[in-house]
Order: structure tokens, then sequence, then C-alpha cells
């Protein structure tokens, strides 16, 4: 019964949350009270979903519930357990934060045009990605995939009257759909496999090698292609940057966590999968941690910066998940648990912190109205709440202690430290490339976010935008903390969900994770004796440094001096000064491009320089080549005349070419 009520909930609270703008479009477009109706009916549809996943921690696992239909298979399953529950919760959390966020974001009377549409659209697609979770069939799946795609492409090109806009939105959709092509292929051999659509466990001897390399490539592409692998990841920077900011903060938040669980539920049905694939995703999500964090580097955008981390926390995740299939394969519960806590507990914190950090970006861009890192400058002195939640958001992505970002890498390394063999089990040298790639993106994390930090609220004002810019509102500042006490308590306490991961383990693997107990593989105690002891010597720094500026025996001299008498704005560093050094050690991957002055006089006079990362991937590889193909299509037009006789005869010409060909 705790099942049934845990699930009904979870269901009402997606219908709450599906409906919740559907009401503001019936009232006029220059006012608040269709916004406000949306948000307090997205804060109670998701509260009720809450409710559920927190019933389902409560009593346990249980049937699923099951409708008839129409539809093929002949019925439809909902159901929550271990695994879905995990994935759930942030979508309703986020999403909750996110629609009183955009009450000061993008308020109606300043949005009349698209304020409606942002509204019925954000609560469509997170009641998609809540009905994707809890599905528990294939048929109910690719449902609530389509319509989250389809929702999502609408709220991408919110502001659809400008052409980058439009040009982001068509790539996303684009993308999307391959990726439900690839799934349509995933489900089909799935239901050849087990004779139903429904998830269940495949057998051993139940499915041939060929068909499980096929379901698991076409899950690897379907499946990574939305959460943003690299090289898959062609739509994800310009969509989140363009994209309305509490959108961005679901799109990276939760969104590409879709792709994550599609990935970790179909891997969970195969109960001795090969070695190459856990190889491989741990491969994968080393490729896109690295690269994303280098791409990340290269960035002037604050809101693409942001994205390209996206690519790189979900590398994290894959190399966890990795980690586990090697575990799975080889018969070692503690590579199983240490490998997918890691990234279960990643998909929460990646949620949590990049959530904060869009939002704390949003506020910058809804006080200066520029995304451009280098028009701004010196903004802790007017924003200094924004300033400091996204210095928490930094923190926490960079892996540092005490914050929650630590914890999931903490275990993901120790579960790869351990593959270097004990003499306890069998071992795996070749996983152990992974732990220095780990490394590398969490020290390149750090200086790319020293930098983010630095140019945009550090230093003197570059522009009158910076200037003039004023904190942001309480509705939007609320959410935000609710994000830094998330994240802080996590850090401060991960035995707390240690329970809840252990559940996910058992649902995705429960012949191996059962002998495992993850607090006697981690310590996590010690993690929060050591955070709490960090977290007061901070508080002591601070203090110090507080009463020697009150007692005035600090010295103070113009920001960024230099050892100038008269200083100005331009001798700061700029976005580009600051990683020139890190852009050029990855230029054979970067490609970056650089506009300057080559010959000066010995007196110069005014020179310019601009220099730009592009996608390389997307700019070089995929948009060339459907360039190509357009031109080589294009002389195919001679056949389309127009004319019914000419039709006619092309029918007549393929019958006589199929009956020659029998």
């Amino acid at each position: 019964m705790g099942a049934i009520v845990s699930v009904i909930l979870v269901l009402l609270g997606i219908i709450v949350v599906g409906l919740s703008g559907l009401p503001g479009l019936l009232g006029a477009r220059t006012s608040m009270i269709g916004q406000r109706g949306a948000m307090a009916l997205g804060v109670v549809g998701s509260a009720l979903g809450l409710a559920g996943v927190g019933w389902f921690w409560a009593t346990g696992d249980g049937e699923p519930l099951s409708l008839p239909t129409s539809l093929p298979g002949g019925v439809v399953r909902v159901a929550i357990d271990g695994l879905s529950a995990i994935f759930v919760a942030p979508v309703f959390v986020i999403s909750a934060l996110g629609g009183v966020y955009g009450l000061g974001y993008w308020r109606q009377t300043e949005h009349p045009r698209d304020g409606r549409k942002l509204r019925f659209f954000y609560g469509l697609m997170s009641a998609a990605m809540g009905l994707v979770v809890i599905a528990g069939d294939g048929v109910v799946f690719l449902i609530g995939w389509e319509i989250m795609a389809l929702a999502a492409f609408f709220l991408v090109t919110t502001e659809d009257d400008q052409e980058e806009v439009r040009v982001a939105g068509w790539i996303y959709l684009a993308a999307a759909h391959v990726a439900t092509l690839c799934l349509f292929g995933v489900f089909a051999l799935l239901h050849s496999a087990g004779g139903t659509f429904a998830w269940v466990r495949l057998e051993p001897g139940g499915v041939t090698r060929p068909m499980a390399t096929a379901i698991f490539t076409l899950a690897l592409l379907g499946f990574g292609l939305k959460a943003g692998m690299m090289p898959l990841h062609i739509w994800l920077p310009s969509a989140h940057a363009i994209a309305p900011s509490h959108v961005s903060a679901m799109m990276s938040g939760v969104i590409l966590k879709m792709g994550i669980y599609g990935l970790v539920r179909v891997t969970s049905l195969f109960s001795n999968p090969p070695v190459a694939w856990g190889v491989v995703v741990l491969a994968l999500g080393a490729i896109s941690g690295v690269l994303g964090v280098a791409f990340a580097i290269g960035q002037h955008d604050l809101k693409r910066l942001l994205a390209y981390h996206s690519i790189e926390n979900i590398g994290i995740i894959l190399m966890g998940l990795g980690l586990a299939l090697i575990g799975r394969s080889l018969g070692r519960a503690d590579w199983v648990a240490l490998g997918l806590a890691g990234a279960l507990l990643h998909v929460w914190n990646h949620s949590l912190f990049k959530a904060l950090l869009f939002l704390s970006a949003g506020s910058v861009v809804h006080a200066t109205h520029t995304r451009e890192m280098d028009q701004l400058g010196g903004l802790s002195r007017t924003m200094p709440w924004t300033a400091l939640a996204f210095l928490t958001g930094a923190v926490a992505i960079c892996g540092l202690p005490p914050l929650n970002g630590f914890v999931s890498e903490f275990l993901i390394y120790v579960g790869l430290f351990g593959t270097l063999g004990t003499g306890a089990g069998p071992s795996f040298l070749g996983a152990s490339f992974a732990a220095p790639a780990l490394a590398l993106i969490g020290a390149l994390a750090a200086a790319c976010f020293a930098k983010a930090f630095g140019v945009v609220f550090l230093g003197t004002a570059r522009t009158r935008r910076a200037v003039h810019a004023d904190e942001s509102p309480a509705t939007m500042l609320v959410p935000m903390f609710a994000l830094v006490g998330c994240c802080a308590v996590i850090g401060l306490m991960p035995f707390l969900v240690a329970p809840t991961l252990e559940r996910g383990i058992a649902a995705w693997a429960p012949e191996l994770a059962t002998t495992t107990r993850l607090c006697a593989l981690a310590p996590l105690g010690w993690i929060s004796v050591m955070g709490l002891v960090l977290l007061g010597l901070l508080l002591l720094a601070s203090l110090a440094l507080g009463s020697l500026v009150k007692l005035g025996t600090a010295a103070t001299g113009p920001v960024w001096g230099c050892g100038y008498a008269a200083p100005t704005a331009r001798i700061q560093y700029t976005a580009s000064s600051f990683a020139a050094t890190l852009v050029g050690m990855f230029r054979w991957v970067l490609l970056p491009r650089v506009k300057r002055s080559r010959y000066l006089p010995l007196f110069p006079g005014r020179a310019a320089y601009h220099g730009h990362v592009p996608d390389v991937v997307l700019d070089d590889v995929v948009l060339p080549a459907f360039r190509l193909g357009g031109w080589i299509f294009s002389w195919f037009r001679v056949f389309q005349r127009g004319s019914i006789q000419m039709y006619v005869f092309y029918i007549f010409l393929a019958l006589v070419l199929l009956l020659l060909w029998r």
C-alpha cells in the first residue's frame, strides 16, 4: 500500500505541475495574477511530488501501478524504486525554486509577449521529466520523453524574435529527435529480447551478445545526446546560454540527468555486462570532463561558460557509472557501491550547485542586461548576496570541501584507487587512468571559476552597466540561498544521504549491493568532522580579517592598482587574458580564433585584440557536413518538377527495378 500511496502522490504532483501554467494563458498579458497562480500551483505540485518521494523512502519498495490502455503493450505502468526516487526529487525541487525565481527574473509585466508561453511550457517540461523517471515501461517513457523534448524547445526559443535564439532552438530540436530515434531502437530491441515493454531484467542467456551490444550502443547515443556527453554535446552550450536563466537551471540541473537516468536504467537490466561497456563509459566520462572544462575556460559569455561545465560534470557522473559497470562485470561489490553512489550523489549535487550558479548568473544578467564577462567587474560591492551565492556554487562545483561537490567526487576517487588491486579480489588497472583525469578536471575547474568570479565580481566596474547594477529582489535571492543551504547540508553531513544512495544501488544491482554499506567503504563521518573544522577555521579567519579592517590596520588602495598612480578599469585582467595560458595548453583541441594587430609602429596608437573559442564539433564538423549534404541533395531538385506525369513515371520505373531485382 505504501508504494501505491507514493506513486499516487507523485502522479498528482506531476499533474498539478504540468497544468500550473494553463490558467495564466487565460489572463491578461500585462497582469501578474497568472504568474503568481502558476508559481503557487507549481510549488503545491512539487510539494505533493516530494511528499510521494518521502513516503517511498519511509515505506520501501512495492508493486508498480498498472492501468489498462489501448497503447502498445496493453497496459501502462508507473512505479517508484530506489533509482527513480533519486532522480525525481531534483525535478520537483528545482522546478519549485525556479518558479519562485521567475517572479522577479521574468515578470509578466516586463515580458508580456512571451511570459505566458514560458510559464506554460516550464510546468509542462517539469511534469514530463517526472513522468519519464517514474515510467514503468518504454511506452510511457517515450511519451514523457517526447513531451519533455518539445516543451524544452519552446522554452529555449522563448525570445524567438532573435535569430540567435531560433538557430539554437533548431539545433536542439534536431539533436533531441535524433536521440528519440535511437531510443525507439533501444525499446524495440528490449521488447524483442524480453517480450515486453516493461523494465524487466534480462536473463544472461536470454539475449545474444550482438543484440546486447546494439542495445547498449543505441542507449549510449540516445541518452548521451540528451545528457550532453562529449562529442554529442553540440546542442547544449547555445541552448543553455540563450534560454531564460531559471530555464537554464532546469535544463542543466535536471533535464541532462534524464539522459543519465535512461543510461543507468538500461544498464541495470543486464546482470553481467561486458567489461568493455564500463571501460567505454569511463573513457567517455573522462573525455567529457576534461574537454568540457577546457572549453569552459575559453568562454567570455558567463552562461555559456556554465553550460560547458555541465558537460564536465556529466563526465564525472559517467566516470562513476563506468566504474560501477566494471565492478558489476568483475563481481566487485565495493566498486559498484562507490562508483554508483558517487554518480548518483553527483546527480543531486550537480542539480543543486549548477542550478545555483545559473540562478546567480541570471541575477547578474537581470541587473546588467549582459552575459559578457568583459563588460562586468566589481559587482561584489553592489550585489554582495549574488556574489556570495555564486562563490558558494563555484566552491561546490570545483569539488572543494566543505561543500557537496567534494563528497561525490571523493567517493569516485576512492573507488578508482580501489581498482589498483589489493589482493582482495580481481583488479582492473585500466580504470586507474581516470583518477588523474578527475584530478585534472578539479584543477581546471578551480582555475576557470577563479577567472569567472574574479572578472565578474572583483576588481573595478568596466562599464556603466556594472556601475549601476543593483541587487536582485528577494524572490530571486531566496531560491538561490535555499540551494546554498542544500549544498552545505550535503557537504557537511553526507551520512544523511547514505541510506538513499544504498537504496538506489540496490535497485541497480541487487545481487551485489546488499553485501556492503556505504559508510563502511568511505569515511563519511570523518568528512563531516573535517568539514565542520574547516568551516570553523574559515569563519575565524573571516572574523579576524573583519577586525583588522575595522581597526584600520589593513592598508587600503586602488583595486588593481599594480603600482600605477592613476589606474583605470582597462588594466584589469579580461576573460581572455586570464585564461590565455590554459587556452594555449589546449590549443590543439580548442582551436581558438584570434584577431589582433600584427605589425605595430614604435609608438602604436589604438590596437585591437579579439579571441574566440568556437565549439569545434559543431562549427567545424557538424554544420559543414550539413551544408555539404544540403549542397549535394540540392542537385536532386531536377527530379522535382511538379509534374504528375513525371511522378507516375518515377513510380513505374521503381516498380520495374523491384521486379527485376526479385
